[in-house]
């Protein structure tokens, strides 16, 4: 069976991948870019934070990073889903869902996580608008309005505390959940309302969102912030045994490195010990992209002078 072959395979078309190929096709590596067409931010309209970006489609920006990309013909952006991965022959051979193979000497993964709502009726339908889970990607938007945040836990008031500055007024919507003495003492303290009732439903409306309770009045919010629960989009960490953190996310050094030699991570998949939890940020998981691309060439080179073992 013929399989082609590749200096290094980035497995995601998202920001850290796409930059992490820019970065590779500007070393003159030969690169493949498996691009399934999922991305974490596709119920959002706009991307934020980010200089020069802000407020540009994630589609939009992915269409101009693959336009930069076609300057560099060691490069290769394939539409095509990876299915597994697996140590071979010193390297590593990727099988996609169109039953093709291709091998390569690294391996760099920006599959990013998925977002779990709560299950509260009508929050998946308005999330990526009127409902988000970063204040520093979607605080701004919601600037003036009724805020509420959806939550019982610790988070909440660290939530809170971001969004007083921008949010005319707060609501924490504990959902049935008990606030423990030193959040419920922090919020009131700071003017938070609290609303312990269960949510049975959200809608949209004109103010932005409509909240429906078990019992007494509706509320209406310009904007809901959640807490999601993460989980990898894909199943290659679990395939080639990487170490994980707490937060479900694969261990990474400073660099992108995982704990099989070979196989970097970048984006939102991946963050250091020295965090809790990855940042949610389209410029960060393309800062990560290229951090993580250098590591690959630095490796290489230290691999040629026999400084470090060959991939694999």
């Amino acid at each position: 069976m013929e399989i082609d072959t590749y200096d290094v395979v980035v497995v995601g078309g998202g920001p850290a991948g796409l930059q992490a190929a820019l970065t590779l096709g500007r070393m003159h590596h030969r690169a493949l870019v498996l691009d399934s067409g999922r991305y974490r931010n596709d119920p959002t309209g706009h991307l934020h934070n980010f200089l020069t970006h802000d407020g540009r489609p994630p589609a939009e920006l992915r269409a101009l990073a693959r336009a930069d990309l076609a300057a560099y013909e060691t490069v290769t952006v394939r539409p095509a889903e990876a299915v597994s991965i697996a140590p071979e022959a010193g390297g590593f051979v990727v099988d996609l869902a169109d039953g093709s193979h291709v091998a390569t000497s690294r391996v760099l993964l920006a599959t990013g996580l998925r977002d779990a709502l709560p299950d509260v009726p009508g929050l998946a339908e308005l999330f990526g608008s009127v409902v988000a889970h970063c204040p520093y990607c979607h605080g701004h938007e919601f600037a003036g309005t009724h805020v509420a945040l959806i939550g019982s836990g610790p988070h909440v008031s660290r939530l809170a505390m971001l969004m007083q500055p921008i949010a005319a007024r707060l609501t924490v919507l504990a959902d049935g959940g008990a606030l423990d003495e030193e959040t419920a003492a922090l919020l009131d303290r700071e003017g938070v309302a609290i609303r312990p009732d269960p949510v049975v439903g959200v809608c949209r409306s004109a103010a932005g969102a409509r909240v429906s309770f078990a019992s007494g009045p509706d509320e209406e919010v310009g904007g809901i912030f959640v807490t999601t629960a993460l989980t990898q989009s894909a199943p290659f960490a679990e395939q080639l045994g990487l170490d994980l953190l707490p937060s479900g996310c694969v261990e990474v050094d400073a660099f992108g490195r995982t704990s099989l030699s070979g196989v970097y991570a970048a984006g939102d998949l991946a963050h250091t010990s020295a965090v809790p939890m990855p940042i949610a940020s389209v410029l960060n998981a393309a800062a990560a992209g290229l951090v993580a691309a250098t590591a690959v060439d630095a490796d290489r080179v230290l691999a040629l002078v026999g400084a470090v073992p060959a991939a694999g």
